[in-house]
């Protein structure tokens, strides 16, 4: 690699609640981070229209606006927020040691600690009504905007445990919800099947697909396909809910990072901390069960305070010890 690479103290993969809030609190403690935004610049929340959860803002926000504000606000106290996406690494397995990240397959740049912010991206249908309508009452999470339908009709896609659990939160606060599953059966535990059997108003129908999303501006209905019969049939509807999974966006770290099965990286308890010393993962990334901005800004905070602590550990063991050698 060239001499002239840029080292970096702390590099900081991925934007949006997570990688802005490690950000403030490490540029707060002088740490100089660099963000690289990756491909969708402020996460998830930049395709949500309006915020009503998050602490601090008592009549809402827009989801991008948000996530304008959250960069704003590190780039106030130094932090260098780039375009650019983290696309291979060289991640140390020795403590002190150097990270290695080429940017765009371009060029590298060096870290001292790196946190991973990079998110996990919902799975959708990939039908073109339904991404049209993105926004426009689509959307892949029921806690964060079924607040919007109270009282009104929806329906929720998916078979598993969040699809039920999602769907019995739904029936608390809309007045009819739609499951739709593919199959002739659910995947989610027996006691996740027989609270949404158990729930009046949610409609469970099983070999039942979307064959479009009805509306132009706004959802208004569906048109559900039965994919054993070919019937199909319509329902009127102002939200659907997408709950088929989310795959975690940290494909580029496996090589380095202990993972589960789905692709979250795993971090040590009550920690950020990876199996490689200086890595740390914050929001999504890690995070397969809440999923929320506000616990993603937590773990932000979280990593940036674990990156200090580990900087400041071995650097006082290199003072103590001037003949050691980083590697």
């Amino acid at each position: 690699m060239s001499e002239n690479i840029e080292r970096i103290k702390c590099l900081i993969i991925g934007s949006g609640p997570a990688g802005y809030t490690a950000a403030i609190y490490a540029a707060r403690a002088d740490m100089k981070p660099v963000v690289y935004t990756g491909m969708e610049p402020g996460g998830q929340l930049t395709t949500t229209t309006e915020v009503d959860n998050f602490p601090g803002y008592p009549e809402g926000i827009d989801g991008p606006k948000m996530m304008v504000e959250l960069q704003q606000q590190a780039e106030r106290f130094g932090t260098d927020v780039r375009i650019g996406m983290v696309t291979k690494v060289e991640f140390s397995d020795q403590v002190g040691g150097i990270h290695k990240a080429q940017i765009d397959n371009k060029t590298w740049v060096e870290a001292r600690t790196v946190i991973i912010s990079t998110g996990a991206s919902a799975k959708y249908l990939g039908l073109p009504s339904e991404q049209k309508l993105r926004g426009g009452g689509v959307s892949a999470c029921a806690v964060c905007d079924g607040f919007f339908y109270k009282g009104q009709d929806v329906a929720i896609v998916g078979g598993g445990d969040t699809a039920c659990e999602e769907a019995t939160y739904l029936a608390n606060i809309c007045t009819k919800v739609t499951m739709l599953v593919r199959k002739g059966e659910m995947k989610a535990s027996k006691a996740m099947q027989h609270r949404v059997e158990n729930t009046r108003n949610i409609d469970l129908r099983y070999h039942s697909e979307v064959d479009e999303v009805l509306g132009d501006q706004v959802v208004e209905g569906l048109r559900i396909v039965n994919n054993k019969t070919g019937k199909k049939d319509e329902i009127k509807i102002t939200g659907l809910f997408i709950a088929i999974g989310h795959k975690p966006n940290t494909d580029v770290f496996k090589p380095y990072l202990d993972m589960d099965e789905v692709g979250y990286i795993i971090t040590k308890p009550k920690t950020t901390n990876t199996n490689c010393p200086g890595v740390f993962a914050c929001g999504d990334s890690q995070d397969k069960v809440y999923r929320q901005a506000i616990t993603a800004a937590g773990t932000g905070c979280m990593s940036a305070l674990d990156a200090e602590r580990y900087l400041a550990s071995f650097e006082s063991t290199e003072r103590s010890e001037p003949q050691a050698v980083l590697n």
